[in-house]
């Protein structure tokens, strides 16, 4: 049926409004990242920013952002509106908390809620979380025994009230963590991001001549779960499980799921999953949320825009107690180590859905060790150095393995997938902390071969500078179980972690680099896709040549004879292909 032209204008009307509105929270989330002080949000984007109506809904999400904060961040607001009802606000007003129960899923991620008003009445919520560099307590490691040992707690709470800040609360924080100037000046960068989503919304309702966002957001909720569940429905309906082993702290883990497709939607259970861990690797319930919604997004329905009409078609459920659902006080800072291996699970139940459509899994969970100095490495100090001269300070790198093989693609190597973060730059790092990189490079033959090779991972040399000590709070995976690949790809290679002057080193827990000493971490490949023998010939002699894979691994593993001058020897090689 044809529309009728007031009713296609409408339309087109609706898609401008809607398109701007994303550009209103990329907007914010670009002010976040321009202003804040850590280098876990102005160079990696471990962020989130979002607008949400006045029920709590978000509406429209930043590109910029990772998908384990804007998921959560998206549920997070209700918790918010429950303490402090939009109604009783007023310009100028911020709240702030990082339960990670409600939010984010640990105490280092902060998130801030701020009103929005055209015309004195409220309109709109905007909210953003960032990732800070230090909250207090143990820090961002496994280590933990119970949340409270974790950093400083804070409940649903005024951050600013009619544009003055909560300066106790401050004072507070100030007191509680070991970076007061970088953790300070994020908070206000929170506030100041959602200040200017707000300065961005209103130009846009008085450009457009709108008085509220009801029936703008009322549209994209319906349109979007809407196109969200004619996606899920093209998929053959029934339950599809898969299973997933990691490392884990001091004992293998099990993450198990069961999908269940139907005409309402996608839901996952995750009964048969490990129990709870006793270290800090547990996840909450939403942050599970979080990263599955993501997962089944990312193929089932990419084109749709993220907000709360497409995630409402997907749930979770899991037995309270296990680790990815853990109650208070359960530790869980290092509850990314688990959560980011979602994607590679929920993965694996599509491929029976979408066969030959599903990427092979990944090194999927970062490698981003908190560093720390001074007082945490006093009995390490060389002798003769005074303890009082060598000045405590943390800081946060982001670093990443390779991702699994695609149907039709390698996969990209050295890449943040599913968190999505980007690499913080070397030069970055050793600007602001007493750090030493001696190597970064690509780790040759770590991709899973395969049609489709699996990305590369890396390996990374990294000490203490001027000949000081370093302690780590480590979070390594894979080292045991690297990435599988899929549809007759092979493995990526597993990480290792390891001193240079071969002293012991445990993948996960709080550990020292001696002075003088440097440690090299290997980064997990991604898994191929795809029988190897099917990967052309001349690309394994590129991937040769680029020093991406050995001379004597396109032999094992592709059947490709690399001649001395680079080239392929079709001879040796058909031989070869037709002996194995």
């Amino acid at each position: 049926m044809i529309a009728r032209p007031n009713a296609a204008l409408s339309q087109i009307h609706t898609q401008i409004m809607w398109s701007r509105l994303i550009a209103v929270v990329e907007e914010q989330a670009q002010t976040l990242m321009r202003t804040a002080f850590s280098t876990s949000v102005r160079e990696a984007g471990d962020l989130s920013a979002g607008v949400f109506d006045a029920q709590g809904r978000m509406l429209a999400q930043a590109v910029t952002g990772t998908p384990g904060h804007v998921n959560s961040m998206a549920n997070a607001v209700k918790h918010f509106l429950d303490v402090y009802p939009l109604a009783g606000m007023r310009p100028g007003d911020h709240y702030i908390t990082n339960d990670p129960w409600l939010t984010c899923g640990h105490l280092h991620d902060l998130t801030v809620v701020s009103p929005t008003f055209l015309d004195g009445r409220p309109v709109g919520l905007f909210a953003c979380t960032v990732h800070v560099v230090d909250i207090g307590g143990l820090g961002m490691g496994p280590d933990g025994r119970q949340v409270f040992e974790e950093g400083l707690s804070i409940p649903i709470m005024p951050l600013a009230r009619d544009g003055a800040m909560n300066e106790d609360l401050l004072r507070i924080v100030r007191a509680n963590v070991r970076e007061p100037l970088q953790v300070e000046g994020d908070i206000y960068a929170l506030a100041a991001c959602n200040d200017e989503g707000g300065r961005r919304l209103i130009e846009m309702m008085r450009e457009f001549e709108i008085a509220h966002l009801e029936t703008l957001g009322e549209t994209i909720y319906e349109t979007s779960r809407e196109a969200m569940l004619a996606a899920i429905r093209a998929l053959p309906t029934g339950v599809y499980r898969n299973s997933l082993n990691m490392d884990g702290y001091d004992k293998p883990l099990t993450l198990a799921a069961a999908m269940n497709i139907s005409d309402s939607g996608v839901h996952v259970d995750f009964a048969g999953t490990s129990p709870a861990s006793s270290h800090g690797i547990n996840v909450v319930l939403n942050y599970t949320l979080a990263y599955t919604a993501f997962g089944v997004k990312c193929l089932v329905a990419p084109e749709v825009p993220n907000n709360a009409g497409s995630l409402s078609t997907i749930t979770v459920s899991a037995p309270e107690g296990c680790l990815l659902n853990v109650p208070r006080p359960f530790a869980v800072a290092a509850r990314h180590t688990v959560g980011h291996m979602l994607p590679d699970l929920v993965f694996g139940c599509l491929e029976q859905v979408m066969p030959g459509g599903v990427p092979a899994e990944g090194a999927s969970s970062l490698w981003n060790p908190q560093i720390n100095g001074g007082g945490s490495i006093v009995d390490e100090l060389p002798a003769g150095l005074d303890p009082a001269d060598v000045p405590s300070w943390s800081s946060v790198i982001f670093h990443c393995g390779g991702a699994g093989a695609r149907p039709d693609k390698d996969g990209l190597s050295v890449t943040a997938f599913p968190s999505g973060v980007r690499t913080i730059p070397i030069e970055a790092t050793e600007t602001i902390a007493p750090v030493l990189f001696r190597r970064r490079e690509f780790r040759e033959g770590s991709g899973g071969a395969g049609e489709f090779r699996g990305g590369l991972g890396q390996v990374i040399e990294i000490g203490g500078a001027d000949g000081l000590p370093v302690s780590l709070l480590c979070n390594f995976e894979r080292v045991k179980n690297p990435a599988r690949g899929r549809r007759g790809g092979q493995p990526g290679g597993a990480g290792n972690v390891a001193l240079l002057s071969g002293r012991p080193i445990r993948p996960k827990g709080r550990q020292t680099v001696p002075a003088g000493d440097f440690l090299r971490l290997e980064l997990p490949g991604g898994g191929g896709h795809g029988t190897p023998h099917a990967r052309d010939p001349e690309t394994v002699a590129s991937d040769v040549a680029d020093g991406l894979v050995s001379r004597e691994r396109a032999e094992l593993d592709y059947g490709v004879v690399i001649a001395h001058d680079g080239t392929v020897d079709r001879a040796a090689t058909q031989r070869l292909r037709e002996q194995t």
